[in-house]
């Protein structure tokens, strides 16, 4: 496993980090699935001490996976230990009526990361983020006091923004000229990139980087066909329409030419393309098993600049087609 700095923090980061949403479960708001589907307490439980074993340090959550409960097996499997790095997230919530809210109001951060602290059974959380806040979140001023003074306080050490997945701009250039926060959490992958300059522009001003979806929802690992089906408690039932998975698989057909010369899997040349993008911290492919565990941390390769340009290129002339697909999909 290799390394990184985290921008201008003192965290030290493994290239591959543990992307904690599905551990959550199938938790739902309303009719709306938040989650990836059925989960196995036990086998979460495992796939975190198995990634940990194989080098992982760094793992990503939210107080709004699985509404709180992958919070939990962290605090439950790590118990509060110093040797991992945890990034949680806070903003989403359920309204009275069970519909997503967003919540930025300095009352709610407090309250949900004295929460989150007793779930993951620590002192202070390494990496708080606000969770795919916007502009007017920002500018209301709540949400950015409450993670200076929780930093002050010693709750968190560093703070940032996870930002939005079609759009990551405004939102980062706000912190940029601000000069507030370290951290950045982006989608980057294959199909979508779209944040591509913004990784360049953040990672020279001592912004920390992490990939988010970098396996656009298990497209691009080689095991769904155009036929494949989601459960109803997993949110790809409705992001994955057949149109836009049939998309995916046509489109990268060519790509998995690359897999021979590099010797790699598709999960791999996957992961690759991302640790091989300067500027990158880490990435969070999802993990729910030892399988995923050993998946992720394997085959992991550098790629030459030729076929970085080579698939950036691909973006250009066909993938960014597919984003749009997406966008509108929602």
């Amino acid at each position: 496993m290799k390394f990184n700095k985290y921008g201008n923090t003192d965290l030290i980061v493994s290239e591959i980090g543990f992307g904690a949403w599905g551990i959550g479960g199938p938790a739902m708001a309303g009719n709306t699935p938040i989650g990836w589907g059925a989960v196995d307490d036990n086998e979460s439980k495992k796939a975190l001490l198995k990634s940990l074993e194989l080098g992982i340090n760094f793992y990503d959550t939210a107080d709004f996976y699985g509404l709180g409960h992958s919070e939990e097996l962290i605090g439950e499997v790590f118990k509060g230990s110093k040797d991992i790095i945890v990034a949680t997230k806070v903003g989403h919530r359920l309204d009275d009526d069970s519909s997503i809210l967003l919540d930025y109001s300095y009352n709610h951060i407090i309250s949900a990361c004295n929460k989150s602290l007793q779930r993951l059974k620590r002192d202070y959380i390494d990496l708080y983020q606000l969770h795919s806040a916007k502009m007017e979140h920002l500018l209301q001023g709540e949400c950015i006091t409450a993670m200076q003074d929780l930093a002050k306080q010693g709750k968190i050490r560093y703070w940032g923004i996870s930002l939005n997945t079609f759009n990551p701009e405004p939102e980062a250039d706000y912190f940029i000229d601000s000069k507030i926060g370290s951290s950045f959490q982006l989608v980057y992958n294959l199909i979508n990139q779209k944040s591509l300059s913004l990784i360049e522009k953040a990672s020279q001003v001592g912004y920390g980087i992490i990939a988010r979806m970098p396996l656009q929802f298990g497209t691009l690992t080689g095991k769904f066909s155009k036929d494949s089906k989601f459960s109803n408690n997993d949110h790809r039932a409705f992001r994955l329409n057949h149109q836009i998975l049939s998309s995916i698989l046509d489109e990268t057909e060519e790509v998995w030419d690359l897999t021979n010369k590099y010797n790699t899997t598709k999960t791999g040349l996957s992961l690759s393309f991302i640790t091989s993008t300067k500027g990158i911290s880490t990435t969070i492919p999802g993990i729910k098993t030892v399988e995923q565990a050993i998946c992720n941390t394997s085959n992991i390769v550098t790629l030459e600049n030729e076929d970085l340009f080579y698939l950036n290129r691909l973006y250009e002339l066909k993938f960014n087609k597919i984003v749009e697909m997406m966008k509108k999909q929602g």
